[in-house]
């Protein structure tokens, strides 16, 4: 793609993005989506390849659909309210509207089938740009609108979120695929506990962009997209590979890695909320992406093949690895455990 072109496709999608989360008026939200979805799009199917014209077709139906249904929200909310303020979102109705809108932007089940096929037929940069910043503007939206969203409703949607995202990913073996349903998983965690505490979301929004950005820009680095490629990338730069897999268990949520404090944060206020079935439920749930995290950093730190793979075994880089993901991996991996003494120096 013309460089020229590349920029003010990324410009436009940071301009759509802080329009968005800057915003008081539905309408100047609902126009930073619209510029969003639109700069993504050539992003999408640069490679030209019919998938890539298929996910970015994909992408625009479901977008251009949650956007109406954004816009239809707001305007049933300004005509029983004459409010077009975003946290004056007080019609029941409206907020119902706006919850199924938000959740099929981010792809919350049952609204979640496109996600995976998108970011499938995306490239690897790509999918980082969809699995991060474009999920930023629709959990802001969620974020000012909080306080009068249906607890019932998002209860379930994370529920369900969370079993699927970690049940439907079990058997999948490219690895794009298994990062969306992986992403599916935590927008589970972020959607359970916006009403009773939304900081919590925000931040744990924030470390598994941390991540789930280091483990994109790896993969991007060793060429792997599938887990037949990922077993014989070891030759390729066998420390980052090393590091690749405490980023996955991290993502995963094991302690004492950064993964854990989100989880653990959230678990304690779910039971502070009297919800501790909810907390262990969504807990259990995420067992099962536990084991396609532990399949992939079993791939990923794989010697020897246990089976003759078509492809050459690769040849090690001199290249140095960039800083972005020395720094991105180090805080996927330390942040928990140095949080302490970076409190008691603030």
């Amino acid at each position: 793609m013309n460089p020229q072109a590349n920029l003010i496709f990324i410009t436009s999608l940071l301009l759509g993005t802080t329009i968005t989360i800057s915003s008081n008026h539905w309408v100047m939200a609902w126009t930073g989506l619209e510029i969003n979805t639109l700069a993504i799009l050539p992003l999408i199917s640069k490679s030209h390849h019919p998938r890539a014209i298929e996910a970015a077709t994909k992408y625009f139906l479901t977008q251009a659909a949650a956007s109406a249904l954004v816009l239809f929200s707001s305007m049933t909310n300004a005509w029983y309210t004459g409010q077009w303020d975003i946290t004056q979102l007080t019609h029941p109705t409206s907020s119902l509207i706006l919850t199924s809108a938000i959740a099929m932007k981010l792809g919350l089940v049952p609204f979640h089938f496109w996600f995976p096929e998108v970011l499938q037929g995306s490239p690897l940069t790509t999918g980082l740009i969809l699995s991060t910043i474009m999920k930023l503007p629709p959990i802001t939206l969620l974020y000012m609108t909080s306080p009068s969203l249906n607890p019932t409703l998002l209860t379930t949607l994370a529920i369900l979120s969370t079993a699927l995202g970690g049940w439907m990913g079990l058997n999948q073996t490219q690895i794009r695929k298994i990062l969306a349903f992986s992403s599916i998983s935590h927008l589970g965690w972020m959607a359970i506990i916006i009403i009773y505490n939304p900081k919590l979301t925000l931040l744990n929004f924030y470390l598994y962009a941390m991540m789930t950005a280091t483990i994109f820009l790896t993969l991007n680095t060793i060429k792997a997209l599938k887990l037949s490629t990922l077993m014989t990338a070891w030759t390729k730069v066998p420390s980052l590979n090393a590091m690749l897999l405490l980023t996955l268990l991290s993502l995963a949520g094991l302690p004492p890695l950064t993964g854990f404090l989100p989880k653990w944060l959230i678990i304690q206020e779910l039971t502070k909320q009297d919800m501790a079935p909810a907390a262990t439920l969504i807990s259990l749930l995420s067992l099962l992406s536990l084991f396609f995290y532990l399949r992939l950093a079993y791939c990923t730190t794989i010697t020897l093949p246990p089976h003759t793979t078509n492809h050459m075994k690769q040849w090690r880089t001199n290249k140095p690895t960039h800083i972005t993901i020395a720094i991105l991996t180090t805080m996927s991996v330390m942040l928990l455990p140095i949080s302490p003494m970076i409190l008691t120096i603030v």
